[in-house]
């Protein structure tokens, strides 16, 4: 009976937090280039080891998996022309090896292309790149020009496996030691910014879905109390 109730109680478990990151995932709609993150969970059998049969029982595991989807988001015109997309697998460089796909960049006091938190752009040369008053041309290839004047290439990477990076935050990434970014062949798109690939009506029929189940294995837990509850009282009178 008990083990009935942390059966129930494993899997609102689990959806409590799918629904963590639906609600996670609704909240960054708007925020650029945002990826959205999905959950999957593992199970084990209560059974003994090579038994199986009708009456057994699985446990999902509450620790769940987080994955990254990182499919390009819808692109958005801004005409500004420090406002940067990319159009590929590939990611910007940041100082202190991180890696975004986020290109709302803006030039800070001394002059230097920055990401809105103030962190560095490098160029292709593996250094920041700084860019004096003038217009600002950026070509497909990255290639920075002022007034004609070239004065710097974006460094653009790409990972043999997306899904190794580990996210800082909402649009940064870390590599781990188990890859290596390599040189990236993606477009630059001057005057537009990537979107967040937030589809809102999935995540909304999404957390519908969770939120059903949730209270459906709830309402399990309840009618599993009460059952154990009778049953004691009647053994009590007996």
């Amino acid at each position: 009976m008990y083990r009935a109730i942390y059966i129930a109680t494993s899997a609102a478990a689990v959806k409590d937090r799918e629904l963590e990151f639906i609600n996670r995932n609704i909240a960054n709609l708007n925020t650029i280039a945002y990826k959205k993150e999905r959950t999957a969970f593992s199970s084990f059998l209560t059974a003994p080891q090579g038994v199986f049969n009708a009456s057994t029982r699985v446990f999902l595991n509450p620790d769940i998996t987080v994955t990254t989807d990182f499919s390009e988001g819808k692109l958005i015109n801004t005409s500004n022309p420090l406002d940067l997309a990319i159009k590929g697998r590939g990611f910007f460089v940041l100082e202190g090896n991180r890696y975004t796909r986020r290109g709302d960049f803006q030039l800070d006091s001394e002059g230097y292309l920055v990401n809105y938190k103030g962190l560095k752009v490098l160029g292709a040369n593996s250094k920041p790149i700084r860019v004096p008053s003038g217009k600002i041309i950026i070509s497909r290839d990255g290639q920075i020009t002022v007034d004609g004047r070239t004065v710097g290439r974006l460094k653009l990477v790409e990972f043999p496996d997306e899904n190794k990076l580990i996210k800082v935050g909402d649009s940064l990434y870390v590599t781990s030691l188990q890859q290596q970014p390599v040189e990236s062949d993606s477009e630059v798109l001057q005057g537009a910014l990537e979107g967040s690939n937030i589809n809102v009506i999935k995540e909304m029929v999404l957390m519908i879905d969770s939120m059903r189940e949730f209270e459906t294995f709830q309402r399990t837990i309840r009618a599993i109390d009460d059952i154990s509850s009778k049953a004691i009282n009647e053994i009590g009178r007996i």
